[in-house]
């Protein structure tokens, strides 16, 4: 027996090879009343070399597919906002920085598939650095849409000097200061901040700890709440503005209608989307069904899908952009009046 464990029909079988199994088997010529003549046959038997494969459960593929979606979408703002140099007022900063962190957050999710069925995923580097990625994303998300109702609300309270004293150094600082907080919280896991070494406190989302699932959760509703208020007063000064300037009833009831309505679906969609993650974080732990978890994080994860639409393509200056990029011309029926931060 080579020591590959090919048969090699040169050398001698080597009855001390562990390789090698040995079974008695009788001589059927021998008839004779003398004792049985007994010769040892080796039982040669491949080895089994068969490796498991990890299923690919249909949910995960589907949190793949929904990150290359928002890492297109989002990439594609990121780039028009970078090659328009007209776009650098602190809205489109706001809604550049919202673009970043949703292509990361859709980068994530990509990253997210490969380490979970292509890289050994029972690394603990590997485990913190996709956990570490996917919530200072998400939670720059969240920041920034909190950062671009708060910088719609200011533009209307104060409109006479919102333009002077809004620049856009302090924008830039708002910014880094929303980045430097959602990475904060990405890294406190890698800090220790883990449920690696105790199972039994883990939340539903490995290996976040169910104490920080919660303060998560918890804030991310503080947030919600916050938004649904600056809503509330965006809609009590529009009503206001449109009453003062109105000279036609019917302009007051097209115009505020619209608006309201358009604030309606943004609030909507992001409680539609973020609601359900967030109250069964806070309920539930590692010990419920896995299905619950992917079925509040899918749609949680869209929200960063639907964001490119509602804070940057419906945008006429973005719009604009990207009709020049991609056709060279500009639709006759596109709106070129100049869109302020406080337009909803």
């Amino acid at each position: 027996m080579s020591s590959g464990g090919g048969l090699n029909s040169s050398s001698p079988l080597d009855p001390f090879d562990s390789s090698t199994s040995w079974t008695l088997a009788e001589d059927p010529s021998n008839s004779s009343s003398e004792p049985v003549l007994r010769t040892l046959t080796p039982d040669l038997q491949p080895a089994s070399t068969a490796v498991g494969v990890q299923e690919v459960s249909p949910w995960d593929v589907a949190l793949c597919v929904t990150g290359t979606l928002i890492s297109c979408e989002n990439a594609l703002v990121i780039a028009v906002l970078f090659y328009t140099p007209t776009l650098r007022a602190p809205m489109f900063i706001l809604i550049g920085s919202l673009a970043v962190a949703d292509l990361l957050a859709g980068l994530g999710l990509i990253l997210n598939f490969v380490f979970t069925y292509l890289v050994d995923n029972s690394v603990e580097f590997v485990t913190l650095l996709s956990v570490a990625m996917l919530i200072s994303a998400f939670s720059a998300s969240v920041l920034n849409i909190l950062a671009i109702t708060v910088d719609r609300y200011l533009s209307l309270y104060n409109a006479l000097t919102y333009h002077t004293e809004r620049t856009v150094t302090f924008t830039y600082m708002m910014v880094v200061f929303i980045w430097v907080l959602s990475l904060t919280l990405g890294v406190l896991p890698a800090l220790g901040w883990n449920c690696l070494r105790d199972e039994s406190t883990c939340s539903i989302c490995r290996p976040v700890t169910k104490i920080n699932a919660v303060a998560l959760a918890v804030t991310f509703l503080l947030v919600f709440a916050l938004m649904m208020q600056l809503y509330l007063q965006i809609c009590k000064i529009a009503f206001r503005h449109a009453q003062q300037i109105a000279v036609q009833h019917q302009f007051l009831a097209i115009s505020t209608t619209k608006g309201v309505s358009t604030l309606s679906a943004i609030l909507c969609a992001f409680g539609a989307c973020w609601l359900p993650f967030a109250m069964y974080s806070i309920v539930a732990d590692s010990s419920y069904p896995i299905i619950y978890t992917y079925a509040t994080v899918l749609p949680a994860t869209c929200c960063s899908a639907i964001n490119p639409i509602i804070y940057a393509f419906r945008n006429p200056d973005i719009q604009k952009s990207l009709w020049l990029a991609c056709c060279g011309c500009v639709p006759s029926n596109l709106s070129l009046r100049p869109r302020t931060s406080s337009d909803v």
